[in-house]
């Protein structure tokens, strides 16, 4: 049976584009971390290319995700990055390791805590001194209005996010300080967004009748609803984060 396509079109999970990957994977080389840990890093795209590019570094991604752990797999083998890659399937804050010279924490920050100030503190606590933590963290361009939140996710609030401001802030009073801080452009989340839709939305046009089409086609039309109601509200930060001794 012919089933939906999922992420082919995807090469990072977010609002990432290739130039500002180039910008923040160059960066975190430069630090010549030797290890990298990668929470909730999916098919861990970025990790992989900071490891190409800082050649004395391993890595290690956890994922819940079995599928997109796979794929990194697949990548790190083609890419020849195999025998410096572990990835592993399951919790973050029950998976054993050494604190990393470098974190990367890309929409994950939930992986370590229920609240962003104790997600901070595991990874003040994952990162070795002198490295460096990057988070990519949401954050509220502006306050959403009633009905902009009822469009979101389900029981969006006001309090799901602060603002950028006060999420530096955060790090900050978490043992950081920051050494970058950049945020998602709009083209960046409707080249994601996009993207994360496109496949299923052309296996829909041509598959009307599918037994899958009707349950695929409220999936779809729900996710496009939910980002449209947060398109140029809700933000995604990437913060390059150095520990306090």
């Amino acid at each position: 049976m012919t089933t939906p396509p999922r992420h082919t079109r995807l090469t990072f999970h977010g609002p990432l584009s290739e130039t500002r990957a180039d910008r923040l994977v160059a960066r975190l080389a430069a630090n010549t971390p030797t290890t990298v840990l990668d929470v909730g890093c999916g098919w861990a795209e970025l990790m992989l290319r900071v490891l190409t590019a800082a050649p004395d570094a391993t890595g290690t991604g956890i994922d819940i995700d079995p599928e997109a752990l796979a794929r990194g797999r697949e990548a790190a083998t083609a890419r020849g990055l195999a025998d410096r890659v572990r990835l592993v399937e399951g919790s973050a804050t029950e998976t054993a390791h050494d604190p990393a010279g470098l974190v990367l924490c890309l929409g994950a920050s939930q992986a370590l805590g229920d609240r962003l100030p104790e997600a901070l503190k595991e990874l003040r606590r994952l990162v070795a001194d002198g490295g460096r933590v990057l988070l990519g963290e949401g954050f509220w361009q502006r306050t959403p209005t009633p009905a902009e939140l009822s469009g979101m996710w389900p029981d969006a609030a006001v309090t799901d996010h602060h603002d950028l401001a006060a999420l530096v802030d955060l790090a900050i009073e978490a043992g950081f300080r920051p050494e970058w801080t950049e945020t998602a452009s709009l083209d960046e989340w409707e080249e994601f967004e996009s993207a994360y839709l496109a496949d299923v939305e052309v296996w829909l046009a041509e598959h009307p009748g599918h037994p899958l089409a009707a349950e695929t086609r409220e999936h779809a039309d729900r996710h496009r609803a939910r980002w449209l109601s947060y398109r140029g509200v809700l933000g995604l930060a990437y913060l390059t984060l150095v520990p306090t001794a």
